[in-house]
């Protein structure tokens, strides 16, 4: 069985070693040219120019052929795939890929709406890749990813709206007002919808780094331990604050922290900071 996914989902370069995952880059345009996220242009890079320039970048899914072409060469060997998405409330690709799916009536082809992305969605794909690797039947590695799917919580803050409004990701009229009154939202993804959830704001950026932990820490019973990840838009400085203010509130087990991907950051900006995290006693066992 091999995975097929898209870039919709980040992961620290420790947990990327799989070679069954074949990735079908989201795209994006800045400035008139076109990347594939991940593969004409990395975070660092992508970062740089989003500085330089006042134009907002355009993302775009992959279209059904492209998932196409990709199931068919990956059957010529393997008569089975998983195939693992963005949440189809934030993005078409997840339709992208049933619809080029109903054209292999007689593949093995199974889609799963992973309700997440970045490193939330990371989790899942990570989980299906090993037990895959374990030659875990698909009944089992599906049941795997929905406990951590169910277990698994994203909560993330950026100092600048202006990103998240070009895209149609929170109203115009909304954005404009905590723009002007300078409120840093703090936010999640509802696991219901898929689509981006307003957990709480703050007046500053670096309270809102703060209010993560805390969000965390009194959803949670005390001495609850959790498995998290911070991810980051080129934005180190940032990371290390939460990392900071979450050992002062919470038990962490930390995983090596990732890069929010080209395609992400081009919905959120430069300095998006946020943190993956599930109690471990919630957690299925990996193999």
């Amino acid at each position: 069985m091999n995975i097929v996914t898209d870039s919709g989902y980040d992961l620290s370069p420790q947990q990327l070693d799989r070679a069954k995952i074949h990735t079908l880059p989201l795209k994006l345009t800045l400035s008139g040219t076109t990347y594939r996220s991940g593969i004409d242009i990395q975070s660092e890079e992508f970062y740089g120019l989003l500085e330089n320039t006042a134009d907002m970048p355009i993302t775009s899914t992959p279209s059904p052929g492209e998932f196409l072409e990709m199931y068919q060469q990956i059957l010529k060997d393997d008569p089975e795939i998983l195939s693992i998405h963005i949440s189809s409330g934030l993005s078409g690709t997840y339709n992208s890929a049933v619809t080029a799916a109903g054209q292999l009536p007689d593949a093995k082809i199974t889609l799963v709406d992973t309700r997440s992305l970045s490193a939330e969605m990371g989790w899942q794909v990570e989980a299906a890749a090993k037990a895959i690797e374990a030659n875990w039947p698909l009944e089992n590695i599906l049941e795997l990813m929905t406990k951590v799917r169910q277990a698994t919580e994203m909560v993330f803050t950026l100092p600048d709206l202006s990103y998240l409004i070009h895209g149609g990701r929170i109203s115009h009229l909304k954005g404009l007002l905590a723009s002007l009154l300078g409120i840093k939202p703090i936010i999640g993804v509802d696991k219901s919808t898929g689509k981006y959830a307003d957990l709480a704001k703050s007046r500053t950026f670096k309270r809102a780094i703060q209010a993560i932990p805390a969000y965390v820490a009194e959803k949670f019973p005390e001495g609850t331990r959790f498995k998290a990840q911070i991810g980051h838009a080129d934005n180190p400085e940032g990371a290390a604050q939460l990392h900071e203010a979450a050992d002062a509130l919470i038990d962490c087990d930390w995983q090596p922290d990732c890069s929010i991907s080209p395609v992400l950051g081009a919905h959120t900006g430069r300095g998006l900071v946020g943190m993956v995290f599930a109690p471990i006693d919630r957690l299925p066992t990996l193999p």
